[in-house]
């Protein structure tokens, strides 16, 4: 049928209205205008009646870059969003920094109290045998503190300051689990422990050398073997053979790694020292040293599948007071890692006596009550300790 005028014929669309390009095109509008009509010209990009392709957008290298870079700060910061709070729900707190009349006031700088018991909660009895850790409840009865130190931080560094558990001390009235009242009495200070437990440890420290304790943390047998294991054992060097039947110490002179039997062992052999407990406190305060600073090495840091494993251990075997959070938890770690460092003191109390006989109570550790008293008034200042005897 003819296109002209006439019956039947089709009117063309004005290509002006629609925006079309010319004669046989589809209306632009209908976004066809890439596609030559069936009598127009031909589409594509060579054609005439054709729009050239839109570039394809390409990102440059430094865009890449940046894009990986921000894509990895979201994964990590994700991650160690997950991992804080993960670690925070695994602290266990106890309700131990108690208020009464006459505690001291808070000083300068920061105290914490850290305590070794013999408690084997988690503990079979197999496992207590072969750990030599006794035969009390596998969840503890009556426990003791095996060991006791003072950590003090402040602007004059780290002091690390041990507290003989024979120390001859005054321990304060207490109302017992019974609800049986005791008068004051004097006693060695791990009988504290014994008696009423980290509150009336905690308090007989407190009125003893008149420094308020900020916080507070125990790990016992059990924990602290999972704790040394957890990070693949801590590197020690021996000067010579210890071997103790009591703690099963059997260990080489020289440089080696302990697992977490054979540094239970180290750290609770006296026995077979000449120096008694004065060795052991030694041999203490340097394990902890280098513990916290295997725990604070890049290699289990940098490590997701040692890091969690690591904190869920160490976090399950410490008990702490209430309040203290992981933030204070890695104040700790890294001030015991300063110590190792050569960045602070490491101090026993100053001794009169070591070997105070006391009848019902026996051979026990008379302090220097001048001296410790000096030592006690510098650190409630905050003051330098350098011109007391580091051990």
């Amino acid at each position: 049928m003819s296109r002209g005028s006439g019956q039947g014929a089709v009117t063309q669309p004005d290509d002006r209205f629609y925006g079309g390009s010319g004669p046989g095109q589809v209306p632009g509008q209908y976004g066809q205008d890439e596609y030559g009509g069936p009598e127009g010209p031909p589409g594509g990009p060579d054609g005439p009646g054709g729009r050239a392709p839109r570039k394809q957008r390409r990102f440059s290298w430094p865009k890449r870059i940046l894009a990986g870079v921000v894509v990895l700060v979201l994964l990590i910061g994700g991650y160690g969003t997950w991992l804080y709070f993960h670690a925070s729900g695994q602290i266990r707190h106890e309700d131990v920094l108690k208020d009464y009349p006459g505690r001291p006031a808070e000083g300068k700088g920061t105290n914490w109290l850290l305590v070794g018991s013999d408690d084997r909660e988690g503990l079979t009895r197999d496992q207590q045998d072969a750990l030599h850790t006794g035969t009390g409840a596998v969840t503890g009865d009556t426990q003791r503190t095996d060991s006791m130190m003072l950590l003090h931080s402040g602007s004059h560094g780290t002091s690390l300051i041990s507290l003989p558990r024979d120390s001859y001390v005054t321990i304060p009235a207490y109302t017992d689990g019974k609800g049986k009242q005791h008068k004051e009495s004097k006693n060695k200070l791990n009988a504290a422990y014994a008696f009423g437990g980290a509150p009336l440890l905690i308090r007989t420290i407190e009125t003893t050398t008149g420094l308020r304790v900020d916080h507070f943390a125990e790990v016992g047998f059990g924990g602290f073997v999972k704790v040394t294991d957890a990070v693949g054992g801590v590197d020690m060097c021996l000067d010579k053979p210890l071997k103790d039947e009591l703690s099963g110490a059997n260990l080489k002179a020289g440089c080696q790694t302990l697992n977490g039997a054979q540094a239970l062992a180290y750290v609770r052999a006296r026995y077979s020292d000449p120096l008694g407990d004065i060795g052991r406190m030694q041999r203490q305060r340097q394990f902890l040293a280098a513990l916290a600073h295997k725990v604070s090495s890049m290699g289990v840091i940098l490590n997701p599948f040692k890091l969690v494993p690591t904190l869920d251990d160490s976090l399950a075997a410490f008990k702490t007071s209430n309040g203290t959070s992981l933030g204070d938890l890695y104040d700790l770690f890294s001030n015991m890692k300063s110590v190792n460092g050569g960045g602070g003191h490491t101090i026993v109390v100053p001794i009169a006596n070591p070997d105070y006989n006391v009848p019902n109570v026996g051979s026990s550790i008379l302090w220097n009550q001048t001296k410790a008293t000096q030592l006690w008034t510098a650190l409630r200042n905050d003051s330098e300790v350098s011109g007391f005897t580091a051990t």
